[in-house]
């Protein structure tokens, strides 16, 4: 099965996909949605003074708003509708997720398939309710202590915003599930990839510009660019790196034939946790400098500001601190979305063996073992990648906009997107030959 899957991905080709009108409909549809979620991170929030909003914005763009702003688009700089973004949707989804770890009840609906994970999705919604409600509250009086930020503060202005915000925020988890579903997939993640692929154009039209007003040299353009290509060829070759784990199912007898085991493999991949431990880390490392931002500078201790200074970008106890957040996450989310248990039983319950290890506690200690050195490259991998932009920053003063968090997303979603049009195209070509052999089959039955 796997070879012939393989034979048929090798002959994909144009007139594959020129035929395939269902994978063309589907394409349409996510690039309509997708335009619909631009257009929204355009609309501005009512009852706010816009110079004085752009003001207190570029204040605060150096702690968590620069964050939140690059994954929503730039909807937070504008303050627009779609500002919250998907955020508080993938927050829910990593709280849920933990606590289907630590809460039974939730572990056995997770273990009940289909069923259960519709309720765990519901569950899902109601978080991001719940988490979009209070951010956008905490967005509304952080906006009326703004200096002439808001027109006219008040319980009014902060009910629309909470109104505004948290539809917003819900109007594209339900964009994000329509493209899913009548799309090409992925579609949370291909709304954060647009988000950040807006200000790829801005970006690099203002290090040209830079570069043509000789404020860098034109070598030190190209060697980022050379550079930012091996990285992107990193992060290709390793999130499509796999550890595969032979597995052998034993021989079967029916009736009087005695049928060959199979063998299969159990794939575990380098990184396993994905882009997670760059946002955790890189949440909880601007949070500091953001909440400190808030409050008047010079009422705060010279201890506070001491810290929030040696944690800014590109100081050394940041890059620290940001190496050891993201291998900690790595290794924190990893446990958290594998376990080693639950395969082993799986594998056990199927007759399913991995040769040389007994079955049951010592597969799930071998594969446990297995995936903690292959995590470590995994952490040494994305600890890499998130702090050779901010290296590169402290060091040439390039304004890279496209950091480590962001180049893994876009990489990631680009490297899925292109796996689900292949396995669009592949289940075209499947759909093809069972037609074929159908007309064969009635030709020969005439």
């Amino acid at each position: 099965m796997a070879s012939a899957a393989e034979q048929l991905a090798s002959n994909l080709n144009f007139s594959t996909f020129a035929k395939a009108e269902d994978l063309k409909k589907r394409l349409w549809f996510t690039l309509g949605a997708l335009l619909v979620y631009r257009l929204g991170t355009h609309i501005p929030l009512p009852g706010l003074n816009p110079a004085a909003y752009a003001q207190a914005f570029h204040n605060q763009s150096g702690g968590i708003l620069g964050l939140f702003n690059m994954f929503s688009g730039g909807a937070v700089q504008r303050m627009a509708i779609f500002a919250l973004g998907i955020m508080p949707y993938i927050s829910a989804s990593i709280i849920v997720q933990l606590m289907t770890s630590v809460v039974p009840s939730l572990e056995n609906l997770k273990k009940e398939g289909e069923q259960g994970r519709k309720i765990i999705n519901q569950y899902t919604r109601y978080g991001t309710v719940l988490l979009g409600a209070l951010q956008a509250y905490g967005i509304a009086i952080g906006l009326e202590h703004g200096n002439g930020v808001v027109v006219d503060p008040g319980w009014f202005f902060r009910i629309s915003t909470v109104i505004t915000l948290l539809g917003g925020t819900m109007f594209l988890m339900w964009l994000g599930e329509q493209v899913t579903s009548r799309g090409i997939g992925n579609g949370i993640s291909l709304i954060i990839f647009a988000g950040i692929a807006a200000g790829l154009p801005t970006a690099l039209a203002g290090t040209l510009e830079l570069g043509r007003t000789g404020a860098l040299s034109t070598g030190l353009i190209l060697a980022v660019l050379v550079v930012a290509v091996l990285v992107i060829a990193l992060i290709v070759f390793v999130e499509r790196a796999q550890r595969r784990l032979l597995i052998q199912y034993p021989k079967r007898q029916v009736g009087t034939r005695m049928f060959q085991g199979d063998t299969s493999h159990l794939p575990l991949k380098l990184n396993t946790s994905g882009v997670i431990p760059a946002i955790f880390a890189s949440s909880l490392l601007l949070l500091p400098a953001t909440v400190a931002g808030l409050g008047n500078n010079t009422a705060l201790p010279t201890w506070v500001t001491s810290i929030v200074a040696a944690l800014g970008h590109g100081q050394p106890v940041y890059m620290v601190f940001y190496a050891a957040l993201i291998a900690f996450f790595a290794f924190f989310y990893t446990a958290l979305v594998f376990n080693p248990k639950d395969t082993a039983d799986n594998l056990k319950k199927h007759g399913g063996f991995i040769p040389g290890i007994r079955p049951g506690e010592r597969t799930a200690e071998y594969i446990d073992y297995v995936l903690t050195r292959i995590t470590v490259i995994g952490a040494i991998y994305l600890v890499f990648v998130c702090i050779l932009p901010e290296i590169l920053v402290s060091q040439t003063g390039i304004p890279l906009s496209l950091g480590g968090t962001s180049l893994l997303i876009v990489v990631s979603v680009t490297l899925d997107t292109v796996a689900q049009i292949q396995g669009h195209l592949i289940a075209q070509q499947y759909e093809g030959l069972i037609k074929k052999s159908k007309l064969r089959g009635g030709k020969r039955g005439r």
